[in-house]
């Protein structure tokens, strides 16, 4: 069931809006910001988390339990579905990189900086810094908002999937520090096993030496954050050449995208023989 789980969710995200109307974290933010500002709670983030994070998961937990013997498990598959859909990423990346994409095209550098800290949040002291941190956006955000997601779900389920994207939002949009440090935290130990074993398959896909050589040093390191990883080894295993302006610059991004597209072809093809053999 997983593997059609995984398929059903590209396909929805691709051909529907259904994901912009599952995708709603507005009451959940709400509740993050009021637990954080309780003076009670200010000095417990581990508490804020707990409630916020755990309860929800656990009570996903509990229900397909409840729902797992009912018409052969048949009521537990929509479940599953729209908690991998709300669980991906936020936004449409290639979109949201649209205004960049055109403003670099023209070698427009003073829009290009504008769009970028608009619409990314990226700054930059100039054009070519401008452009890395790009690319090193476009490889973190497809990783965190997809890669690890699938990882988890089909390796673990649901409750895997969504502790992922609830633990992301409480980083992204926590207010209190020592919430958003505990919460980075547990993500870096989700994030240490995908996201190696994404660098891996963009050395099968990309320049497997060149992979090989940043992995050897950065392997079992546990301080290198998922974003630093894979901002070094997708440059690398796409061989993407300096920062050019202009559309020899944008080329850098179609590259990597392709790059990303051919990883996950390799990760849908990985997830289908494991069905088949198990």
């Amino acid at each position: 069931m997983s593997f059609l789980v995984l398929l059903l969710a590209v396909w929805i995200e691709k051909f529907s809006a259904m994901r912009h109307q599952v995708q709603r974290d507005g009451g959940w933010i709400r509740e993050l910001n009021k637990l954080e500002s309780n003076p009670r709670l200010a000095q417990r983030p581990w508490l804020v988390l707990a409630v916020l994070v755990l309860a929800p998961v656990a009570l996903l937990a509990l229900l397909l339990v409840v729902l797992e013997p009912v018409a052969y498990g048949l009521l537990v598959l929509p479940i599953h579905l729209l908690v991998v859909i709300y669980s991906l990423g936020r936004g449409d990346l290639l979109a949201g990189l649209g205004p960049f994409r055109d403003a670099w095209r023209r070698e427009d550098l003073q829009a290009a900086a504008h769009v970028a800290d608009r619409d990314l949040g990226i700054c930059a002291d100039d054009g070519e810094q401008l452009l890395e941190r790009v690319q090193g956006h476009l490889l973190w955000e497809a990783y965190q908002s997809f890669f690890a997601v699938i990882f988890w779900y089909f390796l673990l389920g649901p409750v895997a999937a969504l502790s992922y994207r609830l633990l992301a939002l409480a980083e992204e949009h926590g207010t209190n520090p020592a919430v958003v440090e505990r919460a980075a935290q547990l993500r870096h130990a989700f994030d240490w096993v995908p996201v190696r074993l994404l660098a891996a398959s963009l050395a099968l896909v990309g320049n497997f030496v060149a992979v090989s050589r940043v992995m050897l040093s950065e392997l079992l390191n546990w301080n290198i954050s998922a974003a630093q990883l894979i901002e070094k080894v997708g440059l690398v295993a796409g061989e993407i050449p300096a920062p050019i302006v202009g559309p020899e610059g944008i080329h850098n991004l179609d590259r990597i995208w392709e790059l990303l597209l051919r990883a996950a072809v390799l990760w849908y093809a990985g997830f289908a023989l494991w069905t088949v053999l198990h």
